[in-house]
């Protein structure tokens, strides 16, 4: 009697020792596509260590890679039952469930999952976790694994001969299975009206001993009773308001597209639970999660109706070019003249986000002033196309199109602003004209002059850089900012930034052409022979 109790005794100290080596087995036969032999250590494993949660994590991956998807579900429930912050564990089960109901929802349609909840004592939905529900389930001490008075998981008990896997969906929340395990589960009845009911798809297969009969049928009439629903709970937690576009992250958290977007400029990392979304943040894959746009088109149409009015209103407030438009305080620009940028701050990703989602793509270019933020004077950029990369940074190609003056300066969600009117050139006719074209003309052959007396490598740069200088016009004044050769030879010659602010905000042609004349007399004395 004393040897045998030392003989336990010994057993129970070498478990642990024991359940890594078959942990270990397993994994290695695995990998040689032994699949049954890996079953059976794993099943050796959680009766030794029915509280561990890797036990579990082998075994599912082991029913996972013998394509036994419905088993190892089971398994991935048991180690969120047993680790609720195991994040790894929660993506694989979710991709089984969006994997089961894939097919429902692409033959069905929504109206299949979203039936009434049966009329209770409370006007609100009670829901109940689902990880305290695995909790429960699990064997208590000194039950004996693998026993047949072993509860087992009601949610995920996939081999029950009497219930089918479209039956057991009823415990999966209707809105989006890629947040199934943050929030908590619904559970509802099936009505008795539910009859000859047919699988939506092939890849669902039903149980052999479940009859048409016990299976229900869906109707595309019927409707939630509204005081089942309530808009607070479809709000985003970042705007608090409802949602709008809204789009799941892979570790489950739902959000508004915008206010997501706004968070991963500042950091690339889950604004709920700080799991690392660089991966999603490269690839931009930010797809509306249509199951809950269909739950906000259906049943709160409404409060949605609002929400999009209030997001119209305030994308037509940015669209304003004029009262309030968007500032890139960074470095000077001229109208016709490209202007590449690369923009890493968060503040100047979302300006440059939300120019292009206004449709106007566009946005004032200014030179910093220590006193007012940024200079009196500036030049609007037209974007001709962005670059990302997966750190979410970017380069905008951009060009300028018009010259304008501040008004008034302000500032919107951290980047400046400003109301501007726009500047164009005086014109003249006569005589004025007849000696504002002897001076064009003057002028630019002067600058030719300073342009091809330069070194071979130093033109190479401009022209790769600027391009060619531009011919000159037959028609100076055809153009409300002037001639592009002007603009050119200001980006172009060594000035500096105030210098070409002076010359930016001229309102003549002929103040400029003189300013530009006597640029040019001081870089051609200046250059050494």
């Amino acid at each position: 009697m004393t040897r045998t109790k030392e003989t336990r005794g010994r057993t129970v100290l070498k478990e642990p020792s024991i359940c890594r080596l078959l942990a270990r087995r397993a994994e290695l036969l695995m990998e040689m596509t032994n699949f049954s032999q890996a079953i059976k250590d794993a099943d050796t494993m959680c009766r030794l260590r029915p509280l561990w949660a890797k036990a579990h994590y082998i075994k599912a991956a082991v029913f996972r890679g013998a394509g036994r998807s419905e088993e190892a579900l089971q398994e991935y429930f048991y180690c969120v039952a047993l680790k609720s912050d195991w994040i790894a564990v929660k993506l694989e089960a979710q991709k089984i469930l969006s994997h089961m109901f894939s097919s429902v929802f692409v033959n069905e349609g929504l109206a299949t999952f979203l039936q009434p909840l049966p009329a209770g004592p409370s006007p609100r939905i009670k829901p109940s976790s689902l990880l305290s529900s695995l909790h429960s389930s699990l064997p208590r001490d000194g039950a004996k694994a693998g026993s047949s008075k072993e509860p087992t998981l009601s949610c995920s008990n996939f081999k029950d001969e009497k219930t089918s896997i479209l039956k057991r969906s009823e415990n999966v929340k209707t809105v989006g299975l890629s947040s199934l395990f943050v929030p908590p589960v619904q559970k509802r009845k099936w009505t008795e009206d539910a009859k000859d009911f047919e699988p939506p798809s092939k890849q669902l297969k039903e149980d052999k001993a479940t009859s048409s009969e016990t299976l229900p049928t869906f109707s595309r009439e019927r409707q939630v009773p509204s005081q089942l629903l309530d808009s607070a709970d479809f709000e985003c937690s970042l705007c608090m308001r409802l949602f709008y576009e809204p789009v799941t992250t892979p570790c489950g958290h739902t959000f508004c597209l915008k206010c997501l977007e706004r968070c991963l400029d500042h950091n690339p990392n889950c604004p709920l639970c700080k799991e690392n979304l660089s991966e999603y943040l490269a690839t931009r894959a930010y797809n509306i999660t249509f199951l809950m746009e269909e739950v906000l088109q259906r049943y709160l149409c409404d409060e949605l109706a609002e929400r999009r009015k209030v997001h119209e209103e305030e994308m037509k407030e940015l669209s304003n070019l004029n009262q309030e438009v968007p500032i890139f305080v960074c470095t000077m620009a001229f109208p016709t003249i490209p202007c590449p940028l690369h923009v890493f701050e968060p503040r100047y990703r979302l300006m440059i986000r939300r120019s292009m989602e206004t449709g106007t793509k566009q946005f004032g270019m200014c030179i910093a002033d220590e006193l007012k933020g940024f200079a009196d004077h500036g030049c609007m950029l037209q974007v001709r196309d962005v670059k990302f990369f997966p750190d979410g940074r970017s380069v905008v190609d951009t060009i300028g199109i018009a010259r304008f003056k501040v008004l008034s300066h302000g500032q919107r969600d951290g980047y400046h602003t400003a109301k501007i009117e726009y500047l164009e050139d005086k014109k003249v006719e006569g005589e004025e004209l007849t000696e504002l074209l002897k001076l064009h003309d003057s002028v630019y052959d002067q600058a030719m002059a300073w342009f091809t007396s330069l070194k071979d490598d130093m033109k190479s740069q401009i022209i790769s850089h600027f391009g060619q200088l531009p011919v000159k016009d037959s028609e100076p004044q055809g153009n409300p900012s002037g001639p592009a050769w002007c603009w050119w030879l200001l980006a172009v010659l060594p000035l500096e930034n105030k210098a070409q602010l002076t010359i930016l905000a001229m309102n003549t042609l002929k103040d400029r052409l003189i300013a530009i004349r006597r640029v040019l007399i001081f870089v051609t004395r200046k250059r050494p022979r």
